[in-house]
């Protein structure tokens, strides 16, 4: 079994499980996340490969983080994970990428991702629920964020956090990688 086919039974047994857990039928879940019922039938069949924007959604909806939804095992009370275990959830052509490095339930989900966005490169984000908080630390570059349509400049060495429950982007307008590691606070599920 290669590691897309174990990614695609986790996330059936997974997405099936909170969404049980959760008490949510399939058109209660289809509508919180904006995701068409037959698709969650699909991917909770394990006969689909969602995009990271789906999978996002639901994830969101469901208020646990993407690494809930994406695990193999149960997770164990201390968990590591090796650099080449890092889910690599986004990349372009050009060298720019998105790998989540680790997530958690406490009490909402909690997200780290390190990213690494190419000249020219940029990620747009549809909104989170609310209560969701992202924080940036760019290690390398300029990173421009765009909360909303106002833009802001984030140079090598410094933070930002806002909430992300309006759009958001981020974006490599210079000429050199940008290199930074993110949070991401979703707050549980009412």
């Amino acid at each position: 079994m290669t590691d897309l086919d174990h990614l695609t039974q986790s996330l059936a047994r997974n997405l099936k499980h909170w969404r049980t857990e959760r008490g949510f039928t399939l058109e209660a879940l289809a509508a919180r996340a904006g995701v068409s019922r037959g698709m969650i039938i699909q991917i909770e069949q394990a006969r689909t490969n969602p995009s990271v924007g789906t999978t996002v959604k639901l994830a969101d909806a469901l208020g646990v983080s993407i690494t809930t939804l994406l695990d193999y095992d149960e997770e164990p009370r201390v968990r590591i994970v090796p650099a080449d275990q890092a889910v690599r959830m986004w990349s372009t052509e050009a060298g720019s990428s998105v790998s989540l490095l680790a997530g958690t339930q406490a009490p909402g989900p909690l997200e780290l991702w390190v990213w690494r966005l190419m000249p020219g490169d940029g990620s747009s984000s549809d909104p989170h629920p609310s209560g969701t908080f992202e924080m940036v630390h760019v290690t390398a570059g300029e990173l421009t964020l765009v909360v909303d349509t106002e833009e802001y400049h984030v140079p090598t060495g410094a933070s930002a956090s806002f909430e992300a429950s309006g759009s958001h982007t981020y974006r490599n307008d210079g000429e050199e990688p940008v290199e930074m590691t993110m949070t991401v606070s979703v707050p549980p599920v009412r």
